[in-house]
C-alpha cells in the first residue's frame, strides 16, 4: 500500500509540473549488506577522516612475545586531547583469526573511545588457521601483562584497564577478564612475572563454555585441539569473586553462538556476586544482525558500541581497583 502510494504521488507531482512530465520511480529501500564485521556500526567501519586522524597518535607494532620465531605484537591509539588516563585493549579476533592492519585504517572503529579520552590498545595474536584456540588464549594473557606493566608509557594507569572484544574476540575478552592473576615470581619468562588483571570487561556475543558450543563440530583450524583442553580455554570454568565488572551484549536469535553462552556466564557471574548485565537483541543473529532489515542492524550495532563505551567510563574512573 505505502509503494503504491508513493507511486501515485510521484505521478500527481510529474503531471501537476507541465503534465509532459515522467513519474519518478519510488525510492527502494537500501539493499541489505550482510552481517557487519563483529558487530560494529557503519559507521565505524569507513576511513578515518582526516580531522579524525588527527585526535590520535600511535605507538606501532610493540612487541609483547613470540610464538614460533614470528612476533606477537599490539598498536597503541594515544588520544592528543583529554586523555582520560584510562586504556581499552581491544581483542582483535574473529573465528580467532586475528587480521592485522595499519593503526590509520583501523582507527574509526576506535573513534568513540578515543572522542572520549580513552587510549585504545589493538591486541593482536597467533592467527587462525595456523594456530588454535589455546594459542590464542596464551598469547592475550601474555599481552595483557606486557600491556599492563607499560601502561603508564602510553599515558595510562595500569589500575584501570578495560578489555573488549566480540565473538572470538569476546571470548578473549573474557579470558583477559576472568583468567588473569598477580604472575608468577618463579616464571622463566620476566614478564610472567607480572600480573594481568583488569578494571573491565565488555563482550559482544562471546563463546564462554567451548565444550558446550564446539562439541561436534569437525576438528578443523582454530577448533582442531583435544576437547581436553575445553575447560582450560573457557571463561566460564575460571569465574570467581574477584572477576571485574563485566558487560555482554548478544543477540537472541544468535546462531552462531547461542545467547545461552552468554546466558551461563551472566548465572555465573551472579552467583559469585561479581557485578554483571547481560543485554539481549530481540531477532538479532550473529553480529547484531537483522536479515532484510539494515537500519535495525545498524541501530543495534550503535546501540552496542555506546553502551560500551558507557560502561567503561563507569568502571574505569580513577577511582576503580
Amino acid at each position: 500500500m505505502n509503494r503504491l502510494w508513493s507511486a501515485g504521488l510521484a505521478l500527481a507531482l510529474a503531471v501537476g509540473a507541465g503534465g509532459g512530465g515522467v513519474a519518478q520511480v519510488p525510492a527502494q529501500p537500501p539493499a541489505d549488506p550482510g552481517p557487519p564485521l563483529s558487530g560494529y556500526p557503519r559507521n565505524a567501519l569507513r576511513a578515518p577522516t582526516p580531522a579524525e586522524l588527527k585526535t590520535a597518535t600511535y605507538v606501532r607494532d610493540v612487541i609483547y612475545g613470540h610464538r614460533d620465531g614470528m612476533a606477537l605484537t599490539y598498536d597503541v591509539f594515544k588520544p592528543v586531547r583529554h586523555a582520560n588516563g584510562a586504556l581499552v585493549v581491544n581483542m582483535v579476533s574473529a573465528g580467532w583469526r586475528s587480521s592485522w592492519a595499519p593503526p590509520e585504517e583501523r582507527q574509526a572503529r576506535y573513534q568513540a573511545l578515543i572522542d572520549k579520552g580513552f587510549t585504545v590498545v589493538a591486541l593482536y595474536h597467533s592467527s587462525a588457521p595456523r594456530f588454535q584456540v589455546p594459542d590464542a588464549v596464551s598469547d592475550v594473557r601474555l599481552g595483557m601483562r606486557h600491556i599492563k606493566l607499560h601502561a603508564a608509557d602510553y599515558g595510562a594507569d595500569p589500575k584501570r584497564i578495560g578489555v573488549w572484544g566480540a565473538s572470538a574476540g569476546g571470548h578473549l575478552a573474557l579470558v583477559a577478564g576472568v583468567m588473569a592473576d598477580d604472575g608468577n615470581p618463579a616464571a622463566a619468562n620476566p614478564l610472567e612475572r607480572s600480573g594481568n588483571r583488569v578494571a573491565a570487561v565488555v563482550a559482544y556475543f562471546p563463546p564462554t563454555d567451548l565444550a558446550a558450543l564446539l562439541q561436534g563440530r569437525p576438528k578443523a583450524g582454530p577448533i582442531a585441539f583435544d576437547d581436553k583442553l575445553y575447560p582450560s580455554v573457557s571463561p566460564i570454568f575460571s569465574v570467581d569473586a574477584g572477576d571485574p565488572p563485566t558487560l555482554m551484549l548478544h543477540g537472541d536469535a544468535d546462531k552462531g553462538v547461542p545467547p545461552a553462552q552468554s546466558e551461563a556466564m551472566h548465572v555465573a557471574l551472579d552467583k559469585v556476586g561479581v557485578e554483571n548485565q547481560l543485554k539481549l537483541y530481540a531477532g538479532a543473529d550473529h553480529d547484531f544482525y537483522v536479515k532484510g532489515d539494515p537500519a535495525k542492524t545498524d541501530a543495534y550495532a550503535t546501540d552496542a558500541m555506546t553502551a560500551m563505551v558507557a560502561w567503561f567510563e563507569s568502571h574505569l574512573k580513577p577511582s576503580s581497583r
